[in-house]
């Protein structure tokens, strides 16, 4: 698989992957399925140990991320970031294929193809290889809807928002209720804890930063959606 190594936050359906390489993890990001999906892929530097947020689709470019040489990383985790059926096609196959652990929220548990093996709450804590990454509760698109952060000691952080943050807006959800409960999540636990440069990776399109968002919460509140 052709992987680019100028990351834009831009990756096109069945076109090359696409890596960031910071100090302690690299970030690959690749569009899969028919929906394109985002599925990212987190390395760790120091133990070749890797973690895959969401695997979307398409089973065979997934693994085709990990290469096929002797010192290719080595899968240990799956993150699910919600329950929605486009987010997981390759979950099986790939924790199948390569003894990894699943994780999720218990909200959104019941309806995987796989039970995770590790189901997370707000505030947790999971690693991948030697670098910790923090989990984040974010309810309204689904109840257990779940974003991923890693706060690089040497650089800005980086958010995993699964589908409750894109640039633009929060994500789709299905009653007044559960928009008041993803946009209220969203400012209290994202925008009022992390700084503007917070760069964030959602579950379908481009990334942005949070600062490029902040100006727009009034008006995403006031439209209600």
């Amino acid at each position: 698989m052709d992987v680019l190594e100028n990351y834009t936050g831009h990756v096109d359906p069945e076109g090359p992957a696409a890596r960031r390489t910071l100090d302690a993890l690299t970030i690959t990001k690749i569009s899969v399925g028919p929906m394109d999906n985002n599925a990212y892929l987190l390395v760790c530097r120091s133990t070749n140990e890797a973690l895959l947020i969401d695997a979307a689709n398409d089973y065979e470019r997934l693994s085709d991320l990990f290469g096929h040489i002797p010192n290719r990383p080595r899968l240990r985790t799956i993150v699910t970031t919600h329950q929605h059926a486009d987010h997981w096609q390759a979950l099986g196959a790939l924790a199948g294929a390569h003894g990894a652990n699943t994780v999720a929220h218990e909200l959104d548990a019941s309806v995987l193809p796989v039970p995770p093996d590790v189901l997370v709450e707000h505030g947790d804590t999971i690693n991948v290889g030697e670098v910790p990454l923090s989990i984040i509760h974010l309810r309204g698109h689904t109840p257990g809807s779940i974003a991923v952060l890693y706060e690089d000691p040497s650089g800005h952080p980086h958010l995993f928002t699964g589908d409750s943050l894109f640039p633009g807006g929060v994500g789709k959800t299905t009653s007044a209720d559960n928009f008041a409960s993803l946009i209220n999540d969203v400012e209290d636990r994202l925008f009022a804890v992390l700084p503007d440069d917070t760069w964030f990776y959602p579950g379908h399109g481009d990334d942005s930063t949070l600062g490029k968002e902040r100006p727009a919460l009034a008006e995403w509140r006031a439209r209600g959606w």
